[in-house]
């Protein structure tokens, strides 16, 4: 009778054990199923790297992160904070500190290049480059050092000759982008106004971010019979003329992308707008901060704790940036500024309502300089 009731505790062990395995290897199946996305892949990406992190003994050890910004807006401000912020947390989570040498070129080029220069002088361990132009100049002054450099909010890494490819960028640049996607945008402007006829594109046209954008408009507007009009410039005053020229010119709604110019501009110009009743659509929800219609992108906090999480993956665990896939968001957040929506003329429920099947959320907002 004892053997027998050996034989059956040995029997159920080995049962219970194959229904363990059984369970991980579904959970296995399951999770590389859910990666297939693309967005859910950078989530996942990015909790192995945290699990990752999690493991290393780094405890005492000191990293030195440079952090460039390109100018200070809404959209950029809150990157930076939100990654300075991620990398004190990470830094009391794995007991090693994190220095953060920051610098902002003011949308100076000149004063860029210096930067990059001493950040290679000062020999950090990583750069984080905040926005396109400061990832291309981070990228040369970097190319015969073994520094590595995260970009943030690049909009078209591989069009901005960053990365080779969004999955392998191939050297020592990778980063987080706050691609936008255009034709989504734009559907939105017209469910908004289905009398639409003339569409004003307001941008720099030495913004690589808005090169892609600006042309996926114009694609978009020859398709759905939509008039469009440029209007460009390189300075707030630049873009002040612009926006009357398109005002003066009739324009029925503006676009512009994820343009800092414009963005830098945006309190400058929004009251204007808001008098002429013109919708102002773009590619940051940092524009509807500052005056504009509607915002339309990323989750710019979200976007900075990412970046900070990709700096630690490079320092801690020695990822290398030529096979750390860039990582991409989804940026179909409607963000609408509630008084330009009022002072326009349009009825907040119903756009909300409108809007709503056209994007994953609908966000309301005041105007303010920066988020709280």
């Amino acid at each position: 009778m004892k053997k027998i009731l050996a034989l059956l505790l040995a029997l159920a062990m080995t049962l219970s054990l194959a229904a363990c395995g059984s369970s991980s290897s579904s959970t296995t199946d399951d999770s590389a199923s859910s990666a297939a996305g693309s967005d859910t892949a950078t989530e996942d990406t990015s909790a192995a790297a945290d699990e990752t992190a999690e493991t290393a003994d780094v405890s005492g050890e000191t990293y030195t992160v440079g952090i460039v910004n390109w100018v200070d807006d809404a959209s950029l401000n809150q990157i930076v904070e939100n990654i300075q912020t991620e990398l004190e947390a990470k830094g009391e989570e794995l007991g090693c500190t994190f220095e953060v040498n920051y610098d902002n070129a003011q949308a100076d080029s000149t004063v860029l290049n210096q930067i990059g220069a001493d950040m290679v002088a000062s020999q950090v361990d990583v750069i984080v480059a905040v926005a396109t132009p400061v990832a291309t100049v981070m990228q040369a002054a970097t190319e015969d050092t073994d520094i590595p450099v995260v970009f943030s909010a690049v909009s078209d890494p591989v069009g901005a000759g960053l990365v080779e490819s969004m999955d392998e960028p191939g050297g020592n640049v990778t980063g987080t982008s706050d691609a936008l996607d255009t034709t989504a945008i734009m559907n939105l402007m017209l469910a908004a106004n289905p009398d639409l006829e003339l569409v004003g594109l307001l941008y720099d046209s030495s913004q690589d971010s808005s090169t892609q954008a600006i042309e996926d408009a114009k694609a978009w507007c020859q398709e759905a019979g939509v008039e469009y009009e440029e209007k460009t410039g390189s300075t707030t005053d630049d873009i002040l003329l612009a926006t009357q020229s398109l005002i003066s010119d009739g324009v029925d709604a503006i676009f512009t992308p994820s343009d800092n110019t414009v963005m830098t501009a945006e309190l400058t110009i929004y009251e204007l707008l808001q008098e002429a009743q013109i919708p102002h659509y773009a590619g940051a929800d940092s524009f509807a901060l500052n005056g504009a219609f509607c915002g339309y992108g990323v989750d710019y906090a979200n976007l900075g704790v990412m970046t900070a999480d990709m700096v630690v993956d490079l320092l801690v665990n020695d990822a290398d940036p030529a096979t750390t896939p860039v990582m991409t968001f989804d940026n179909g957040i409607a963000t609408i500024n509630t008084e330009t929506c009022e002072a326009i003329g349009f009825d907040l429920e119903t756009i909300k309502e409108t809007f709503a099947p056209l994007c994953t959320e609908v966000v309301e907002i005041q105007t303010a300089e920066e988020f709280e």
